[in-house]
């Protein structure tokens, strides 16, 4: 059961960032505008991103497993699009349909580990989970390069997405025989007002940020970006309303009250946010800066992949009651390891030895986070509430990559300006510098985790 929900959350996390890599021969092949290459990259990320809460909550009304399946059949079916599509247009819509069917998938695997796990086997399955989205994010950029550079049969960027055909299938099939079938679910109310305030709020903040460095951040991008506030006011207000009249909004508030659910949603926001955007940005300053290839781009990354699975794998050795500290000092490793890497690529080199060993520490130290971060935040959630705090769990991470890679790559990008190696190298000095602050609030948040840890 775990190896079919796993291998779901590797596909819809690959398809994250596999694609980047691929972009210059899908534009060649397909005769592609800008702006349609980046809906092509984004449509992806933002129909998840938007998307999250509203599969959760449709998890909780049909069942886990029911949805998990639908979303896991919507990606499979959108990727043989994808890699058959005649055209740009044709390729975004299919893209924005696979950002659906991962909405779909993703929040039913938190749930579905909460009501099928418990104690040990609980964090032993949190942990699995937290090390495939950390390998998730790296292995799709050295998988991209790899699939491109192969040019299977003269299909240059299609095996991209054409590999998750027979993957889906038999994940599919796997699914139908070994997902549980659980008890039906109660009857939980959709809130329609409140799923289109929230999706209103999120596009109006995660469309600026995913498409505004290339637009050159037009007037009505930014507009967009300064309304999300007010919206997500509106949400909050509409949620209060639902809930004084007994209906069922999709944020209860008695979830949010849950010890350790918030601290550790914002702890692991700004790991994942650091994350997510300083491998953007070293992604940017090997590729641009540095001349490399995207294949020895994502290989670069390997030490960081081994040192997630190393650290997620074996936190659980460390006695519980020191659990919260332990996370707070992960969070300061981690740090340690973006700043050195910073001052390591400051005089425009390649690192030399010194860059697979900071890599090392900075994915062992996120190891060290994530897993025992979502094991201790949804430790004390009630079973009925699995779904909901799923779902904020999941929306948190998701829109932490979405506004990391925006801010950092900015940073970066905006640093770089494309005046070469010395300014590439100044410009990942920067971004790291900013990325350490960031780890330094996730350890101020960790430090607000419950002593205790009570499994629900």
């Amino acid at each position: 059961m775990l190896v079919v929900m796993l291998g779901a959350v590797f596909m819809a996390l690959l398809d994250s960032t596999i694609v980047n890599v691929a972009t210059p021969t899908i534009r060649t092949d397909l005769g592609t505008t800008g702006s349609s290459l980046q809906l092509i990259v984004s449509g992806y990320t933002i129909a998840y991103a938007t998307l999250l809460v509203t599969g959760s909550r449709l998890g909780a009304r049909n069942g886990f497993r029911t949805v998990f399946l639908f979303g896991l059949v919507t990606f499979t079916v959108a990727s043989l699009a994808c890699g058959l599509a005649p055209g740009s247009v044709t390729l975004i819509g299919a893209r924005v349909v696979q950002g659906v069917g991962a909405a779909a998938m993703m929040p039913q695997i938190y749930s579905l580990i909460q009501l099928n796990f418990e104690g040990a086997a609980r964090a032993r399955a949190l942990s699995l989970y937290a090390a495939v989205i950390g390998l998730g994010v790296v292995i799709g950029q050295v998988a991209g390069g790899l699939l491109v550079s192969a040019d299977l049969f003269g299909t240059g960027w299609r095996p991209v997405f054409l590999i998750n055909v027979p993957v889906g299938v038999v994940l599919v099939i796997a699914g139908l025989r070994l997902l549980p079938q659980g008890k039906p679910p109660k009857p939980k109310g959709l809130d329609i007002p409140g799923l289109i305030t929230l999706t209103a709020a999120l596009l109006l903040l995660v469309v600026p940020l995913v498409m505004g460095h290339e637009q050159n951040w037009p007037l009505w991008m930014q507009v967009s970006l300064v309304a999300s506030v007010p919206a997500l006011v509106v949400f909050a207000l509409v949620e209060r309303a639902v809930a004084r009249r007994g209906g069922a909004p999709l944020v209860p508030g008695r979830v949010l009250k849950t010890p350790g659910l918030v601290s550790g949603a914002s702890a692991n926001f700004f790991a994942m946010a650091g994350y997510a955007g300083f491998l953007f940005a070293f992604s940017q300053h090997m590729q641009s800066g540095l001349g490399e290839s995207a294949t020895r781009t994502g290989l670069t990354f390997a030490p960081l992949a081994i040192g997630v699975a190393t650290g997620s794998l074996t936190w659980q050795k460390v006695p519980e009651r020191l659990h919260r500290p332990m996370i707070a000092t992960a969070c300061v490793v981690t740090a340690v390891g973006y700043v050195a890497i910073g001052f390591d690529m400051r005089s425009g080199g390649h690192g030399g030895l010194a860059l697979p060993a900071l890599q090392l520490v900075v994915g062992i130290g996120m190891g060290y986070i994530t897993s025992p971060l979502l094991t201790v935040a949804l430790a004390q959630v009630k079973p009925a509430d699995a779904a909901d705090a799923s779902g904020v769990m999941t929306t948190a991470a998701q829109i932490a990559q979405v506004l990391g890679v925006a801010a950092y790559g900015s940073v970066y990008l905006g640093t770089a300006d494309g005046q070469g190696a010395d300014s590439s190298a100044h410009a990942i000095f920067v971004t790291a510098l900013l990325v350490t602050a960031g780890a330094l609030l996730s350890a101020l948040a960790a430090l607000r985790l419950p002593r205790k840890r009570q499994t629900a």
